[in-house]
């Protein structure tokens, strides 16, 4: 057997006694951590750059993001697409997402292609020192020698862009397709090797509702650092444009395979509408109820906050009122 050999240079052991612990930062909590990857992926068409491009516009203005209630400042953000035109496609999708364009810049690919691994990426982040950096889509920027479908390919090239975002505590956002296989729980649909969804802290999906074409939903498919967070809907109207509409209770396979999309929360509408149009009733007995129609309990509080339901401790009980 080939004796291994071990320089002592190589070897460092790390005393776990030793390791302080860090809280994790936020960009947008729980979907966006800061210093990590994040990837957002679907089916071409289902608006995942549209909603890229309206967190991006927020985040250049300080705005509060959806569903999160943190008040922030302004950020510069690094855009890179690989897919569209900046000056008849990007600039007209932010300027009507109302963004401040000074805040965003862009790495000039004219001459030379960019990589994940291009000094480029960390000049630009130091020089401005963006808080978030978003590459579209992921397949463009890996590398002309680097094989998305071959792990030990990608693995040193997503450790790179991570260190990259830890170092410099700003999020980085890969846009990704979906593949067409279906009936595969979500993890396995997106393209090239799994190591791009196990490397990732969180990972989100972007899917269109059948019933209502116009409404997409984002769903949290991983999340390594914190709970899943609930699913938020967006719409893209012709007329209308782009609208926020806010949670909405459906899960990542369910949005994938056209199942169940929306009908539960809607269930649930419905029943509490019924069992309280006569007046209030102990939140005990409600969720009894609702157990026995079937309905989850965190599918009825959903359906409880949106529906703005007042909650009111009587004596040793909590009652529920419309």
């Amino acid at each position: 057997m080939e004796e291994i050999k071990q320089t002592k240079s190589s070897y460092h052991l790390i005393n776990m006694a030793d390791v302080i612990p860090k809280k994790v930062e936020w960009l947008w909590n729980p979907y966006i951590p800061l210093g990590k990857l994040t990837i957002v992926q679907g089916d071409p068409g289902e608006g995942k750059t549209t909603f890229v491009l309206q967190l991006a516009a927020l985040l250049s203005r300080g705005e509060m993001l959806p569903c999160d209630d943190k008040e922030r400042e302004p950020i510069n953000i690094i855009y890179q697409t690989a897919e569209d035109g900046l000056e008849d496609t990007i600039k007209p999708r932010l300027l009507e997402a109302g963004a401040d364009c000074s805040k965003i810049m862009v790495i000039d690919e004219s001459q030379q292609e960019l990589s994940m691994t291009d000094e480029r990426l960390v000049m630009a982040i130091e020089e401005t020192g963006a808080k978030l950096v978003i590459l579209d889509p992921i397949q463009a920027y890996l590398g002309a020698e680097v094989d998305m479908h071959r792990a030990n390919e990608i693995r040193p090239v997503l450790k790179r862009l991570g260190s990259i975002a830890e170092k410099y505590k700003c999020a980085i956002i890969l846009i990704g397709h979906m593949n067409i296989t279906s009936g595969s729980k979500s993890t396995y649909r997106g393209l090239g090797s799994i190591d791009f969804q196990a490397t990732a802290r969180s990972v989100l999906v972007v899917g269109r509702i059948k019933e209502d074409p116009t409404l997409r939903v984002i769903a949290h498919d991983k999340s390594s650092l914190a709970a899943e967070g609930t699913s938020i809907a967006f719409r893209l109207d012709a007329d209308a444009g782009f609208t926020w509409e806010g949670r909405y209770d459906i899960s990542v396979e369910e949005l994938l395979s056209g199942d169940s999309r929306g009908q539960k929360t809607k269930d649930a509408k419905a029943f509490l509408t019924d069992i309280l149009s006569d007046g209030q009733k102990s939140s005990k007995e409600i969720e009894e109820l609702a157990k026995d129609k079937g309905i989850k309990k965190k599918t009825l509080f959903n359906a409880k906050r949106d529906m703005n339901i007042d909650s009111v401790k009587i004596g040793n009980q909590w009652f529920w009122m419309l």
